[in-house]
């Protein structure tokens, strides 16, 4: 801005006569003036500057959750609805159950060096590297046998455990940085995040399964039918989700670290890392049997639940239906349930109401369910699944926010042994499913929820 000089004329102002006025006077008032105009403007626009930059910030935080959520959906709207398939289309020579076992054991191997493979890739690329696992598994569905759903369900298990702990890992990133950047709480981001995209994620069984519900067809012996168009649809929505995740900001920083590189001696630290965390940390020592927990009443609608209420009641072909209602209430109460969270100890609170409800639901089965005919016949299975829907949104959303409270030295590595814990126990259902019957599984299942209780 140029300078220009200032020509000086009288100002006609009235003034007590005590107070002369000169020109020389005026003259410099008007420029005292004009110079504090000038200075207010400059020091506003920083302000105006920053507000923008915090506004800007906390939608890019929020757009990367909402896409998070929304890749997850696309991807797991398919392969949740086709792991409940396993155990009631895949049934000779119990490939579908067996299969799901094998996954979940190396689900529970590759847990080990997991949160290595993360720091490695960073979480991004971590997520992008899982959904492979998921497409392969899909698509060796089209064939199924043993040649193609051994070695797909192995991958799968790999895939698994990287896709989990790089969005756990990914998603307690952004609240943190959402909190921080914005001077918010930062227990109250983690827990609202995690419902938010909890409650995208779980609305997946009722997606998913409503399009097997409306696609599988009923063959004269009970059996299902239409499955080649289902997992081909499914593989559709599977390739859609894998290429929104693409659209994901880098959070973490390891994305492209040059200390980032392989080397065994980082993989065997990662996987003793992995084995000696509970031993060495109390709280996660305490927490590992709600891990547990948490996984087996994941098994339970999967392994336990299709094959032995819903198939009796419904068929083969209505799976569909209660699952759906069981994402529903899933994806409801996770939202609720996010919002909630402020510390500790109203994640206790939550975590025993879903126990509850759980429990209600298992001594139900245990002493006075039967499969009834009529009307009473298709209500009993979708209030169990409504029920169980509700315990399962929350404990996803509090195990998760309550990790990324507790554990801000290690947030990878306490994901990983989450993962491990409930890897371990759903593998243990899929392969003892066909061996034991259904009180017998249901009286384990008692048996740990009283443990952890006391």
């Amino acid at each position: 801005m140029e300078n220009k000089k200032i020509c000086p004329r009288k100002l006609e102002i009235d003034l007590p006569s005590s107070v002369p006025v000169t020109e020389d006077q005026s003259g410099l008032e008007s420029l005292q003036e004009l110079s504090d105009i000038m200075g207010s403007v400059d020091e506003e626009t920083p302000l105006l500057e920053k507000n923008e930059e915090k506004g800007e910030v906390r939608k890019t935080h929020e757009r990367d959750i909402a896409v998070l959520g929304a890749a997850f959906l696309m991807v797991f709207l398919a392969y949740a609805s086709v792991q409940n398939l396993q155990s009631t289309v895949n049934t000779e020579g119990n490939l579908g159950t067996t299969s799901l076992g094998i996954l979940y054991v190396s689900f529970t191997f590759c847990t080990l060096f997991a949160s290595f493979v993360v720091k490695l890739l960073g979480s991004k690329n971590a997520l992008l590297l899982g959904t492979t696992g998921y497409w392969l598994f899909t698509a060796a569905n089209l064939k199924p046998s043993w040649y193609t759903m051994v070695p797909a369900s192995v991958y799968l298990g790999f895939a698994s455990s990287v896709i989990w702990v790089g969005q756990g890992t990914y998603l307690t990133s952004t609240a943190r940085s959402h909190a921080k950047e914005c001077n918010l709480h930062e227990g109250t981001v983690i827990g609202n995040f995690n419902g938010q995209f909890w409650a995208v994620y779980a609305s997946n069984q009722v997606v998913g399964n409503l399009i097997s519900y409306f696609l599988l067809g009923q063959t004269s012996d009970g059996a299902a039918s239409g499955t080649t168009r289902l997992f081909i649809v499914y593989l559709c929505t599977m390739t859609l989700g894998i290429i929104l995740m693409c659209f994901l900001q880098k959070r973490d920083g390891n994305e492209g670290r040059k200390e980032g590189t392989f080397s065994f001696h980082s993989l065997f630290s990662s996987m003793s890392k992995s084995l000696m965390a509970p031993f060495c940390d109390i709280r996660l020592l305490l927490i590992i049997p709600l891990f547990a927990y948490s996984g087996l009443q994941q098994a339970f609608v999967w392994a336990v639940f299709t094959k032995n209420i819903v198939k009796p009641a419904l068929g083969a072909s209505a799976v569909g239906g209660p699952m759906a209602v069981y994402g529903a209430f899933d994806a409801m109460c996770a939202l609720i349930a996010g919002r909630l969270i402020s510390n500790l100890s109203s994640i206790t609170l939550i975590v025993t109401i879903g126990s509850v409800s759980q429990a209600a639901i298992l001594l139900w089965i245990l002493l006075k369910y039967s499969t009834t005919s009529g009307v009473l016949g298709m209500f009993y299975p979708l209030l169990m699944a409504a029920v169980w829907g509700i315990g399962d949104g929350v404990f996803m959303t509090q195990i998760n926010a309550m990790i990324g409270m507790l554990f801000k030295h290690d947030t990878q590595g306490t994901f990983a042994q989450l993962k491990l814990s409930q890897s371990a126990c759903i593998a243990a259902v899929f392969f003892l499913t066909p061996h034991l019957s259904l009180h017998a599984m249901f009286y384990c299942w008692c048996d740990v929820i009283i443990e952890r209780s006391s």
